[in-house]
């Protein structure tokens, strides 16, 4: 890879280029690019003497923070890799992901000391780090080394509960930042962007972190979106013009004005992803805050941005919008045979922000990755515009304020319960986070367990939006003739019983 290739090269140019000009925006002051750089050259330093080297990867359980940019920009400077994760994930899904992607050394949010006592036990150095930059001393431990090509590892759980990382490189990133920038209206440099979706995220990490530093817009940086109070101060004194956002915040921010939050008339493009946006949402919007929503579209696998509507003059409701330049895309049928224009089908992309396979998993690989060739597992349609519509997921995945939530790891966890026999999990709806699961358990002759007891259990052991809202009982599951549950049957039932919230 070309030197002008890398993520690091790219910022270090602008950053050379423009040292005064604003960088982030942190706690209610702006850092110059100048300010940035050295704290990247000083992490770079004591990364280095930790032991990271080419093809080391470091991970980090962080908030939205000016050290997960400065870490990033430091281990890419190394040729290493960054591994940003769920802080909230718990300890067990921590464990295992790392045990996964294998870092040299873990940073930790300050309050989280417990989990390095369990990390180190299994080996791994970590250490707690503040937010703004200034790494620990820390030695780090040898690894297998991967290629320097490889800039972050976004990681779930995958389908089956096991370890599911996905790898990009310097490429797919550049590649995905760049497109936004050069297609969708507000990515314009100079423009004010906020960054408030979790860095684990990649279009949080990509789209709110990576591209202002790589494309010239300052960002301003908030640990997270409640309290809202705390998003809407820093719109107004930032003078923020555009905002990255999973729809399920939306109803927040229109509550929040509804109650007398004062929405900065700098505030001009929002543009959301992680769900489908309802067109009321949309509209609600644009008659009471006076912005313009774009809906866009994407994967983690896919850097992460697939296709978005590009502009107010030629967005279509209801759309996810064309795929940006460089990406082909074929509509297919469960065979594979590439369907016509307006026929319903698998969505497969590929082009240079297409992932080229999952990390060290060669057989799940080879389940969605074909010469090249990526399957979403999204049922779309697309018009004779090239605007595509998602009609359905062809998987279970149930989406829970924007987060990826996989059934098959929360019935692993019900079926550890003592008297539980069967569990299946599916997604209902939800008037604030679009979704939230539901267990359907078959319980053990003559054992007792509470609906409460499972939910207690599911806290201790999965992520707080992974966590079943509701369990029902049931004698029995619908089953296809070689025994897997039929989820979609259990939809349809949860639909016409009127149950769903």
């Amino acid at each position: 890879m070309k030197n002008q290739d890398r993520l690091e090269a790219w910022i270090a140019n602008r950053n050379g280029a423009e040292p005064d000009s604003n960088c982030l925006w942190w706690s209610g002051a702006w850092w110059s690019r100048r300010k940035f750089a050295e704290k990247v050259e000083a992490a770079a330093k004591a990364l280095e003497a930790g032991g990271f080297g080419p093809g080391s990867r470091v991970a980090c359980f962080l908030p939205d923070c000016p050290t997960v940019l400065v870490l990033s920009v430091a281990a890419w400077k190394l040729g290493g890799a960054v591994v940003p994760l769920n802080m909230k994930a718990g300890t067990p899904s921590i464990v295992k992901i790392l045990r996964h992607v294998e870092p040299a050394g873990v940073f930790l949010f300050e309050g989280m000391e417990s989990l390095v006592e369990v990390l180190a036990a299994d080996g791994i150095p970590a250490a707690t780090v503040g937010l703004e930059g200034d790494l620990p001393a820390l030695a780090l431990r040898s690894v297998t080394p991967e290629s320097p090509e490889m800039a972050v590892i976004f990681a779930t759980s995958g389908t089956t509960g096991d370890p599911k990382a996905v790898p990009l490189t310097h490429a797919n990133l550049l590649d995905n930042a760049r497109g936004v920038h050069e297609n969708i209206e507000g990515f314009e440099k100079g423009r004010v962007l906020m960054n408030v979706l979790p860095n684990f995220h990649a279009l949080g990490y990509t789209v709110c972190g990576l591209l202002p530093l790589l494309f010239g817009l300052p960002q301003v940086i908030l640990p997270s979106f409640i309290p809202i109070r705390n998003l809407f101060e820093a719109l107004r004194a930032t003078r923020t013009e555009v905002l990255i956002a999973v729809p399920t915040m939306l109803p927040f921010i229109l509550g929040a004005v509804g109650k007398g939050e004062e929405c900065p008339d700098s505030l001009k493009y929002i543009l959301t992803g992680g769900g489908r946006l309802d067109p009321t949402l949309d509209t609600r919007v644009r008659d009471h805050l006076g912005v313009v929503v774009f809906e866009g579209y994407g994967l983690t696998e896919t850097s992460p941005v697939i296709s978005a509507n590009r502009s107010f003059a030629t967005k279509k409701i209801g759309t996810v919008g064309p795929v940006l330049p460089g990406y082909e895309f074929e509509v297919r049928d469960p065979e594979g045979r590439v369907l016509g224009a307006g026929e319903d089908g698998l969505l497969w992309v590929r082009g240079p922000s297409v992932f080229s396979g999952y990390f060290r998993s060669p057989e799940m690989t080879a389940e969605r990755v074909v010469s090249g060739w990526f399957n979403t597992g999204d049922i779309v349609r697309v018009d004779s515009d090239g605007f595509i519509e998602i009609l359905d997921r062809a998987s279970d995945l149930i989406i829970v304020g924007g987060f990826n939530v996989y059934p098959q790891e929360i019935e692993t966890i019900l079926n550890q319960v003592p008297g539980v026999a069967m569990s299946a999990v599916i997604g209902i709806p939800n008037a604030v986070s679009g979704e939230v699961p539901k267990a359907f358990v078959i319980l053990r002759e003559g054992a007792e367990v509470s609906a409460q007891s499972l939910i207690a259990y599911s806290k201790e052991h999965l992520a707080h939006y992974k966590v079943p809202r509701k369990v029902e009982f049931v004698s029995e599951l619908p089953l296809s003739s070689v025994g897997k549950v039929l989820r979609r049957e259990l939809r349809k039932l949860e639909k016409t019983s009127g149950k769903a919230s």
